[in-house]
């Protein structure tokens, strides 16, 4: 069946799933998937023990898998981690549809999850296509009041070019930039990962294999989201 969503909200049992009386016991499993993974265990043997003690469903387990990382994992990240005033007058390159499509949820209230390492991230994703949503054109309005403040000397949006409607995508983010005066370029490539992997630029994107090889990254989801007074943002840790 074809995409006709038009927000980026949240999935109908999320009420439920992520009410904050069960925020004790999905705190506990990244946890417990933190530790497990610290010691060697495989991601689908280590999910089966978590996800089976603390009964949790599909989606559940999805947000404790990107909300955990091992402790070698979070040492290096943290460590690669830049600061706003870092990224003042250099270069910033954007994991395009790995940040915009945190904001779009984020305003459209879905669920958030504050990860272990600190970044923002979603439990919707982006699998084949890419739809336009009511969030969207507010979403790059909010990155770029964002991007403002933080002053990077240019913004280069990287963009899977096998996604589905991430042509159209691109002549959004440079029409929207263009009427601000915003420095941004925006680029169709076949899997950003590794551009932004052997990046000499800092790189802004919550992807944990982009995070745990990357130079440095900049965690910009999370003074975005800060800017959306109703977003549903859920502290995992």
């Amino acid at each position: 069946m074809p995409d006709r969503r038009s927000h980026r909200g949240p999935h109908p049992e999320d009420g439920e799933l992520f009410a904050q009386s069960n925020w004790p016991r999905l705190r506990s499993a990244v946890f417990d998937y933190s530790w497990l993974l610290t010691r060697g265990y495989a991601e689908p043997s280590a999910m089966k023990i978590v996800g089976d003690r603390y009964e949790l469903n599909a989606r559940q387990r999805m947000a404790i898998a990107r909300s955990a990382c091992a402790d070698a994992a979070l040492e290096q990240r943290l460590a690669r981690q830049v600061t706003a005033p870092d990224v003042a007058g250099q270069p910033l390159w954007l994991d395009g549809f790995n940040v915009l499509t945190t904001v779009e949820v984020a305003l459209g209230g879905g669920v958030v999850l504050a990860a272990r390492d600190g970044a923002c991230r979603d439990i919707a994703g982006v699998h084949g296509t890419y739809r336009n949503v009511e969030e969207t054109r507010p979403a790059i309005q909010v990155v770029g009041q964002t991007l403002q403040d933080v002053a990077p000397a240019e913004c280069v949006w990287f963009l899977d070019s096998p996604v589905g409607n991430s042509g159209r995508l691109k002549a959004i983010l440079l029409e929207i930039a263009s009427s601000h005066g915003w420095p941004w370029r925006a680029e169709l490539v076949q899997n950003p990962d590794p551009i932004l992997i052997a990046a000499e630029p800092i790189v802004a994107t919550a992807d944990s294999v982009i995070l745990d090889r990357c130079r440095h990254w900049f965690n910009l989801a999370r003074p975005v989201i800060a800017r959306v007074p109703t977003a549903r943002v859920i502290p995992m840790t």
